[in-house]
């Protein structure tokens, strides 16, 4: 057991481990980050004071910051801080109390530590060995693979407010695997660091199997792990994954859950359909003007439609049914052209599926989302390069959704990844979306529709890290 006091000097531009302690000044680097998030660091100086000014520029270098013409060949710890850190923008000097316990656990040093900083406080375990796979046995043994594992540097700038701390959220769709990465300083907006999508189709063969199978699982791991791992190398201090209504069908979930698991230790929380539709709303009402009267939203996937209702940001119904492109593409064939007698039963069992919306008055608004409805408002403006802003906002007429309809159904899907706007992988399933999103028009009796590229992932990051 050890106690300790030691200063921090913490940087904007890195994430270093800069500090003072016995009156030696320790500096190390990081080299390396695995696809399990295992950081490793590298030594760098240990140099007691006064420090040689050679010693403080590989200092300075370490924090990422280009030091001023130094004017002394050494320096004490106080003209250090006073002429070097504290006149630089960038720099932070923080005294740290450390409370340290270490222990010898499954071949490696673990240390719990309580830091205090000012007048916050955390708690911290390091795991440390030269193999990285004593390290990971460890991590699991002791059930933290879910925590993110993050430097102590980066750990005092996010508890002292002091660098805008990044989360990544990802969806795993029947149809797609989405990304969202975002920053925010305490009490600030949101900023979109990263977001994008990854076609994996894992709901093929699953209306039919009841189970994932093999390919799809596999390739919707892939894109998960290798989303984990650029969100890792993009600094998060979390990453929350989800999934919606393939996972709920499927027999064999907990497959791809304990792959995932297994190869970055990222945990996959299935969530109810209620769930996921109180989330899409509280998406596409945090940045859309929808006005005070009553409000639709609805957000369609691969396998499943989620409706909430409501009136501004109060939610007064929500549901899930089970409608999703997937399924009518592969049960009527319309991944390539469709004869009119096709389309018509592939659109009268689409009304059946959504009779829950039968009867209901017609809302002042309506708001969809998805990866139907974003790519719908893509061709509409026929972006050769998808920009989010343009389509956030977009209005669908629905003289716009049977032009488009009547464009696929016409085509064989590489005819269809020809249209400009559409994204090549949505090719097969875009005539299945497009003929939901016209049924939900008709069923709620409205001509137009708004698009919101938001979606479940915005939601979420607002919800698990903070409003």
């Amino acid at each position: 057991m050890q106690a300790s006091d030691e200063l921090y000097l913490l940087s904007e531009e890195s994430d270093a481990s800069v500090k003072v302690r016995d009156d030696l000044m320790d500096v190390k680097r990081l080299e390396a980050v695995d696809g399990n998030g295992l950081e490793q660091w590298r030594p760098m100086l240990k140099g007691s004071f006064p420090l040689a000014a050679a010693d403080v520029a590989l200092m300075l270098d370490a924090l990422g910051v280009a030091g001023p013409q130094l004017a002394r060949d050494a320096y004490t710890l106080e003209q250090l801080v006073t002429e070097l850190v504290r006149p630089n923008p960038a720099l932070t000097d923080v005294a740290v109390h450390k409370q340290r316990v270490h222990y010898e656990f499954a071949g490696c040093m673990a240390e719990l530590s309580e830091v205090t900083a000012g007048h916050r406080s955390t708690r911290t375990i390091a795991v440390e060995a030269e193999d990285p796979v004593l390290v990971i046995a460890a991590v699991r043994e002791l059930q933290l693979a879910d925590r993110p594992n993050v430097c102590l540097a980066r750990g005092l700038k996010t508890m002292l407010g002091l660098d805008p701390v990044r989360f990544a959220v990802i969806d795993v769709g029947t149809n797609s695997v989405k990304l969202h990465v975002g920053e925010r300083h305490a009490g600030d907006a949101w900023r979109t660091v990263l977001d994008r999508a990854e076609v994996t189709r894992l709901g093929r063969g699953l209306q039919e199997t009841g189970s994932l199978q093999r390919e799809p699982l596999q390739r919707t791991a892939d894109a998960i792990v290798g989303m984990v791992e650029e969100s890792r190398a993009a600094g998060v201090a979390e990453v929350a994954a989800v999934a919606t209504a393939g996972m709920r069908q499927a027999e064999n979930s907990s497959e791809l859950i304990d792959l995932v698991r297994e190869r970055c230790g990222v945990g996959i929380e299935v969530i109810s359909g209620e769930e996921e539709a109180r989330l899409a709303y509280r998406a596409a009402t945090s940045e859309l003007d929808v006005g005070r009267g009553t409000l639709v939203v609805f957000d369609t996937g691969g396998g499943s439609t989620e409706f909430t209702f409501g009136q501004g940001e109060r939610i007064e119904e929500r549901f899930s049914l089970d409608v999703g492109a997937a399924p009518y593409t592969d049960r009527f064939g319309l991944d390539g052209a469709v004869s009119d007698g096709g389309l018509a039963q592939a659109l009268e069992a689409i009304a059946a599926d959504l009779a829950q919306l039968d009867g209901r008055q017609r809302p002042a608004a309506l708001v969809g989302m998805g990866g139907a409805l974003t790519n719908l408002a893509a061709v509409r403006h026929g972006l050769a390069s998808y920009d989010a802003d343009v389509v956030q906002g977009t209005v669908l007429d629905r003289a716009e959704i049977n032009r488009q309809i009547d464009l696929y159904r016409t085509r064989s899907a590489d005819r269809r990844r020809e249209i400009v706007g559409l994204q090549p992988a949505r090719a097969e399933v875009i005539l299945a979306g497009a003929c939901i999103v016209r049924t939900v028009l008709d069923k709620l009796q409205c001509d137009e529709l708004t698009v919101s590229d938001r979606g479940l992932r915005h939601g979420l990051i607002v919800e698990r890290f903070g409003s």
